[in-house]
């Protein structure tokens, strides 16, 4: 069940002395990837280049990067359609990302897609869903293909702290539960369902607790903070592989910028603002290199460069590559099948 305060607060002390150089390394890299990419979407968007809906992920790279760091080669990722920063932090190639961006047919779902609807089936990561909370109920189904094919492998799905709010959310979690499926609820709870609270939208504003209904583990946890994501979805999975059944994590995090890139984010202060960016996970990450003596500023500066030279390769790529033939539209409509029962 949920973890007390004390708990909490000894795991969270406790956590810094436990990881390697190496891990810090890569959160910081690849938090600083889904950043900069991110700023540059948001810049694209606003010179007309990146059209259509977008959403950035800014403030919550700790909600992946402790998540990937935890789990194995083999699990399965699916979120909403805030869904850039996933497969970047997956290893997927960020430049087709842009692209997918840019609606060009080398984008990552062949410019079909948009920011909505990354896919990339070699990294598994199955989406990308535009759909409010449609992705929670195939998060179920994935972690059921896992436990019915005995694999060891279990699915993380994230949602919005709005998902919880629908119908689907209580059903998966009920089905998950009883059946005992490999899989680890994940809401994001930035505080606002588009522009809305969670405190006008809800009688629950612990999120986990939602979770205690099916008797499901379930806890917050400090998502500013990306060892405390480690830690929380190291235990789930932990429980996933034992068969002892899903998890609900409440990532309590943040994001600076307003819901889409349509949202001014006037129902915010600067100040709230403020106050979240003073616990930024990757300046946290940042201070504990230097403290440690992982990385000097010298460093730090060489991967700054290195970042924002890669981005750049991904909006070269992307503006030099072709739109889609009209042809494509008929394309990927409907799947293959060996069933003897599917005619051609």
């Amino acid at each position: 069940m949920a973890s007390t305060t004390k708990e909490k607060t000894k795991s969270k002390s406790s956590a810094k002395s436990k990881f390697s150089k190496e891990t810090y390394l890569t959160w910081f890299e690849s938090m600083l990837l889904m950043r900069r990419f991110e700023e540059k979407a948001g810049q694209l968007y606003g010179q007309q280049k990146i059209k259509g809906f977008c959403h950035l992920y800014i403030g919550q790279e700790a909600c992946v990067a402790g998540a990937v760091s935890a789990l194995k080669e083999g699990d399965k990722y699916i979120t909403a359609y805030r869904d850039h920063a996933h497969p970047i932090a997956l290893g997927s190639d960020p430049k087709k990302i842009m692209a997918e961006l840019f609606a060009k047919e080398t984008g990552i779902s062949k410019g079909k897609g948009g920011s909505m609807h990354m896919f990339d089936k070699e990294h598994h990561f199955y989406g990308g869903h535009g759909i409010v909370g449609g992705q929670v109920p195939l998060g179920a189904g994935i972690a059921f293909a896992e436990k019915y094919n005995k694999t060891d492998n279990l699915c993380i799905c994230y949602m919005g702290d709005g998902a919880v709010r629908q119908g689907a959310f209580h059903e998966a979690l009920n089905l998950a539960m009883t059946w005992k499926l490999p899989a680890i609820f994940v809401i994001e709870n930035n505080g606002y369902a588009m522009g809305t609270s969670v405190k006008r939208t809800s009688n629950v504003t612990e999120l986990y607790t939602l979770g205690e209904s099916y008797d499901m583990p379930s806890e917050p946890v400090d998502a500013m903070s990306v060892e405390a994501v480690h830690e929380a979805v190291e235990r789930a999975a932990q429980r996933a592989r034992k068969g002892e059944g899903p998890t609900l994590l409440e990532f309590r995090t943040y994001r600076y910028k307003g819901h889409s890139m349509s949202d001014p984010a006037k129902y915010r202060t600067k100040d709230e603002v403020e106050s979240y960016k003073q616990k930024d996970p990757i300046e946290q990450v940042k201070q504990t290199l230097l403290d440690k003596k992982y990385a000097t500023e010298d460093d730090i500066e060489e991967i700054e460069k290195r970042i924002k030279d890669q981005v750049a390769e991904c909006v070269k790529f992307a503006e030099e590559s072709d739109f889609p033939k009209p042809e494509e539209a008929f394309k990927d409509v409907y799947a293959e099948s060996d069933y003897p029962y599917i005619k051609d």
